[in-house]
């Protein structure tokens, strides 16, 4: 390019003040240097100007460019502010819930700009709530879609609805009920699509029976478009029944309908068909307790603080407080002259002339005592609960609230009412490490299920999907067991059967008796599942038997020798394990036959997640040394299966090794014991889930065996187990043992039929 153009080019940009930015002729886009450039005599500067002059220019222009984006920053500052009060009052603004198929949007709280309609005297009524109604006669499962797993709820469109003089039939709904209805639309079983729903919710608030006229609303049921007898409809109501009677279910003629209340009875319960709820008390919202340290010692044994129940009943508990000062029994507080007619407080009770706060009394009592009052279903449940008081329910006949899928006797103690005189002896009898696992238990149970309306909503909504896909339905550990635990949650995510083809790995534990070694061997190849044995040489001063001396079978053998010798070591994930279900076994439990071991892994490929074993051990609490006591008494009860014989996923080998206290293993290894009990712990608290028992075999029994060097056959080793389960339990800082009274058996065992008749025949004996 001709120098002279490029100088006047770059002369031109300098000129202008620099509006644009001169060409970069950097191979890496350095800034051009204008002063080299002018001494070099490439660039030439117009007359009389610098390169500082011509920057001072650019200077120069800053005031306008400053009043620019002053302006710029007033209107951002203005979008923001408009945004967020926009936001504010959305935010605060009343929850819609989609009508039917007009798309229009009602406002709950917009009570007068409901569309009305009038319901004539001679409108048609409902059956009555058919007793007979079952999940299977009732209920059209094949509206719910199977693609999801999931049930869908439709919500009918908001309506005023008025009698024949124009007089509304109900009021405005209660606070209650809006969460409910705001709970079902915002949760992941809400449609707006009628024709997409499972289960339809009308928008009628009928919690309290009282505030109702239950000829009019069942016409007003009988109304809706999809009522079709009420089948596939849901119905919320915690205050059922009127006086005199206060029957224990809703009055309305609901036809099919399914009903979730409080205060049902067994008589009018419908299992596995209605819902039990908790009846909800909406002060408790604002109730702040105070902090207490778990080792707080209450000072009562039980209280009882409810309004209004059976003279009967009250009679019975101050004869219990006159001759037990730790039980507390409240009244209503007498009205005194200053307050007049004023009506009774509900947050103050009395003892005597003391007034004690309410329900912060609650919290300075082991037990509340919860009875019948004019309806079963009472707030006070509730109240305990909050408080971490653990509910005394004496309540003949009634359905606790959501008891299909939750296990009270974990948070109450629930006892006939023919047995509140002996009310004093029952609660004495509970330990203080059970008072502690209910407590907790109890509050786990609040928090999760009963402290707003809406947690009793979903929990309601998870109970009508869990029946509706029973095989994708939450199981009992997700129900009861408190989260977070303390242990993992079970990491095995396996098919229901694992793969037959794959068999399982014996693991054979020896150290020096290689003739029951060998005859252990012969013994569990007859298996037709076993893939491999595993020998684990735990002797480290002799040497494996030579080649030639191992039985010859038909499955690979392999041996491992250790480097040193623990009991740990049966437990190791060795890399020579290559299937799912591990055998192990002990090197003189020659009395197992085929049969059993074949049995045991079909049990196992059903319960993958369990101990599978033979012998059953139960741990028991001695109130006289106020310690855990391992008994090997043939009982019912089993809380733990001997790992002499027992079947596992590898996975609780990786678990014993690598995640498992090392304090437990280093007790395993120093006293050369309990790895068994170890185990159970390990699994048990992984999984939430007891161990299970196969076979009539309730003990091993070698009268070939005569080692003095057996491990069991010292005394010590005995105490050292119940000293072993004290350990194990301080060191998970809980008891993770659960306790069941169950056993599988092969179909015909017992029977009195040829053996050719029977698939396992040599299922051997106690």
């Amino acid at each position: 390019m001709n120098p002279a153009v490029l100088q006047q080019n770059v002369s031109a940009v300098l000129v202008e003040g620099n509006r644009q930015q001169a060409p970069d002729n950097s191979e890496f886009g350095e800034r051009i240097d204008y002063a080299t450039l002018a001494k070099k005599g490439i660039v030439t500067l117009t007359s009389g100007e610098t390169v500082e002059s011509t920057m001072a220019g650019k200077k120069s222009r800053g005031p306008k460019v400053k009043l620019k984006y002053q302006k710029y920053y007033i209107i951002l500052f203005s979008v923001i502010l408009i945004g967020v009060v926009i936001t504010t009052v959305l935010q605060f603004w009343p929850h819609a819930i989609d009508s039917d198929s007009g798309g229009n949007n009602y406002y709950i709280s917009a009570w007068n700009s409901l569309p009305e309609v009038r319901v004539m005297d001679s409108a048609p009524l409902p059956p009555k709530g058919d007793l007979e109604c079952s999940y299977f006669t009732c209920f059209d499962v094949y509206r719910c879609s199977y693609e999801t797993n999931r049930i869908s709820l439709y919500i009918y469109p908001m309506k005023k609805y008025l009698d024949e003089t124009g007089e509304p039939i109900l009021g405005q709904i209660s606070r209650e009920f809006y969460d409910i209805l705001i709970a079902i639309s915002e949760s992941q079983f809400f449609t707006p699509d009628p024709d997409k729903a499972c289960i339809f919710v009308p928008p009628l608030d009928l919690l309290n029976q009282n505030s109702m006229n239950v000829e009019k609303v069942g016409q007003i049921l009988a109304q809706l478009p999809r009522w079709n007898g009420g089948s596939n409809h849901l119905l919320f109501n915690m205050l059922p029944g009127t006086a005199p009677d206060f029957n224990t279910a809703l009055d309305v003629p609901f036809g099919k309908a399914v009903l979730a209340g409080g205060g049902f009875s067994s008589w009018t319960y419908r299992p596995g068909y209605d819902v039990s709820l908790p009846v909800y008390n909406p002060t408790l919202a604002g109730v702040i307790l105070p902090t207490q340290p778990e080792n707080y010692q209450r000072p009562y044994l039980a209280i009882s603080a409810q309004i209004g129940i059976h003279p009967e009943f009250r009679d019975q508990l101050n004869e219990i407080a006159a001759k037990r000062k730790d039980f507390l029994i409240l009244h209503q507080c007498a009205t005194t002259v200053e307050e007049g007619d004023q009506p009774p407080t509900t947050d103050k009770l009395c003892h005597g002339q003391e007034k004690k706060r309410y329900p912060h009394i609650l919290q300075e009592a082991t037990f509340c005592i919860i009875l019948r009052r004019a309806r079963l279903g009472q707030q006070a449940l509730g109240d305990a609960l909050f408080t971490g008081c653990i509910p005394v329910v004496a309540i003949d006949a009634y359905i606790l609230p959501f008891s299909d899928v939750l296990d009270w006797r974990r948070a109450a103690i629930l006892v006939r009412e023919d047995d509140l005189p002996l009310l004093p002896k029952i609660l004495d009898q509970v330990s203080v490490g059970r008072i502690m696992e209910m407590r907790k238990q109890g509050q786990f149970f609040w928090t999760k299920y009963f402290k707003s309306m809406k947690e009793i909503t979903l929990t309601t909504l998870q109970i009508l999907n869990d029946r509706v896909f029973p095989y994708a339905a939450k199981d009992d550990a997700w129900w009861n067991e408190p989260m977070p635990r303390q242990g993992a949650i079970n990491p095995l995510f396996l098919p229901l059967i694992p793969p037959k083809s794959h068999g399982f790995t014996a693991v054979v534990l020896t150290y020096d008796r290689e003739e029951s070694l060998f005859a252990v061997i012969n013994q569990i190849s007859q298996t037709p599942s076993l893939s491999k044995v595993l020998v684990v040489w735990n002797n480290q001063e002799k040497s494996p038997p030579p080649v030639e001396r191992w039985p010859k079978i038909s499955k690979p053998l392999k041996v491992v020798q250790t480097k040193e010798n623990k009991l740990s070591n049966r437990f190791y994930p060795y890399d020579e394990i290559e299937t799912e279900c591990i055998l192990a076994i002990d090197d003189d439990i020659v009395m197992v036959t085929p049969d059993e071991l074949e049995f045991g892994y079909e049990v196992w490929q059903e319960f993958p997640d369990r101990l599978v074993g033979y012998p059953g051990r139960l741990h028991l609490w001695d109130h006289e040394t106020s310690k855990w006591k391992y008994e090997s008494e043939w009982t019912n009860d089993i809380s733990m299966v001997l790992t002499g014989v027992a079947f596992y996923h590898k996975y609780f080998s990786y678990l014993y090794t690598y995640k498992m206290s090392r304090h437990i293993r280093d007790w395993v290894d120093d006293h050369m014991n309990c790895e068994d009990i170890a185990m159970n712990f390990l699994v048990t608290n992984y999984t939430g889930k007891p161990p299970i028992k196969v076979a009539p075999r309730k003990k091993f029994k070698c009268p070939e065996c005569t080692n003095a060097e057996m491990i069991s056959a010292n005394m010590e080793h005995m105490v050292e187990r119940s000293e072993c389960i004290a350990e194990f339990e301080k060191s998970y800082g809980m008891m993770p043992l659960k306790t069941v009274e169950f056993r599988a058996d092969p179909v015909l065992f017992k029977d009195n039929v040829p053996k050719e008749l029977k698939r396992f025949h040599d299922i051997g004996s106690l």
